[in-house]
């Protein structure tokens, strides 16, 4: 199993104060925190984007003195998105290296997978990259999410081009996995609150290449409108045969179909992806985001995407709750000091975020956004399914 571990900077406050000794992966120098990321596998260009994040979002608090003296020491695991492999990255992480929390695991299935035992020993579920509901819920102390689900994403996303395309049936094609049945659970819940005909729900295996027979029954079927639960490449690969063979209907995916590998690819034109973070135009960016951004390709030799703003987002929240949890860290206090936190904001083009004693989900708003020009643009938002979204 491939190994990245980021150790990096050292606070230089002293201490003011004792700390629970007992207290797993927290030491009077340090906090240790992990990750399980797809390194190496099919979601790579999501977990390296994430790892690379935390990476300069830990070196930006441990040059500024760390946390009450304490370094940020972020140890990550390639999963190679697959449950195994999670697994066996998260026994290693909390029996090996004795992590405070887990932060940013990437994948449905993977999340699910560790959770169990992460929870049994006390340690805090952080802002997966994973986006199904099941991330928080149901409802449990330790768990904790930043955006949108893949549910609400594609309901949101699916209303705003039903409405807008006056489409009167909906197809959906989604990954067989516990990922792809989020998507299909939001497809079903808005087709009927639509009043739309839900025609074809068609799955594929994560590791297909060839979808010419559910393009073919989709375009036989006539779809008004076509929903995604997708990954980058299969999100590539099955927009482009859609309009190779003659379908026309829009076809709308969540946070997984956008990326600039996705908008940069020949063909993929008028591709909607209802997601809960905007990836700012270089070109247009606010000067804070466009330092951020120019930073993060220096230094890695890749363009931002959004899962790397949702790493960055990820770490700065926790940096947060830790700082106002005390010299005197534990979980408990940690966990109330994230409850605490109330109407947070960013410099990038993400919802606002809330927390409480039951509410673990920041926001459950996204955006939607097109492929113009070989770019994503912003068409509207922030977007819910319902009013009270």
């Amino acid at each position: 199993m491939k190994t990245a571990t980021l150790v990096l900077g050292i606070g230089a406050l002293g201490m003011s104060g004792g700390f629970a000794s007992e207290v797993n992966g927290v030491t009077k120098d340090e906090i240790r925190l992990g990750s399980h990321l797809d390194l190496s596998g099919p979601a790579a260009n999501f977990g390296v984007a994430a790892a690379d994040a935390f990476r300069m979002k830990a070196d930006e608090i441990n040059n500024k003195g760390g946390i009450h003296g304490r370094k940020i020491k972020v140890i990550i695991e390639d999963s190679q998105y697959q449950v195994p492999r999670a697994v066996q990255a998260a026994n290693k992480l909390i029996n090996h290296d004795g992590i405070f929390a887990m932060i940013g695991g990437l994948g449905t299935a993977m999340n699910n997978a560790v959770l169990p035992l992460q929870l049994k020993e006390n340690i805090p579920n952080l802002f997966p990259t994973g986006q199904a509901r099941a991330m928080w819920e149901p409802f449990h102390p330790l768990k904790f999410a930043a955006t949108s689900s893949y549910y609400d994403q594609i309901r949101s996303g699916l209303k705003y081009v039903i409405t807008h395309s006056k489409a009167t049936s909906v197809c959906a094609l989604t990954q067989n996995t516990e990922f792809g049945k989020e998507f299909v659970e939001g497809i079903i819940d808005q087709a009927q609150a639509d009043g739309v005909k839900l025609t074809k729900s068609l799955t594929y295996k994560p590791r297909d290449t060839d979808f010419t027979t559910q393009i073919l029954e989709l375009k036989e079927a006539n779809c008004g409108v076509i929903a995604l639960g997708s990954l980058a490449r299969d999100t590539i690969l099955i927009y482009t045969a859609a309009r190779q063979n003659g379908i026309d209907a829009p076809i709308v995916g969540g946070s997984a179909s956008y990326d600039p590998t996705i908008s940069a690819a020949p063909g993929m034109s008028g591709l909607y992806a209802a997601v809960p973070t905007i990836v700012p135009d270089p070109e247009k960016a606010p000067p804070e985001a466009k330092a951020e951004m120019d930073k993060f390709k220096s230094r890695f030799g890749i363009e931002l995407n959004a899962t790397a703003i949702n790493a960055l987002v990820a770490l700065d929240l926790t940096a947060l709750a830790l700082e106002r949890a005390g010299p005197d860290l534990t979980v408990e206090r940690f966990v109330k000091a994230l409850e605490g936190i109330k109407n947070y904001s960013t410099i990038w083009d993400t919802p606002i975020q809330n927390y409480g004693p039951d509410v673990h989900q920041g926001s459950r708003v996204s955006f939607l956004c097109e492929v113009k020009g070989g770019k994503f643009e912003k068409v509207s938002g922030p977007i819910g399914y319902a009013s009270e979204k």
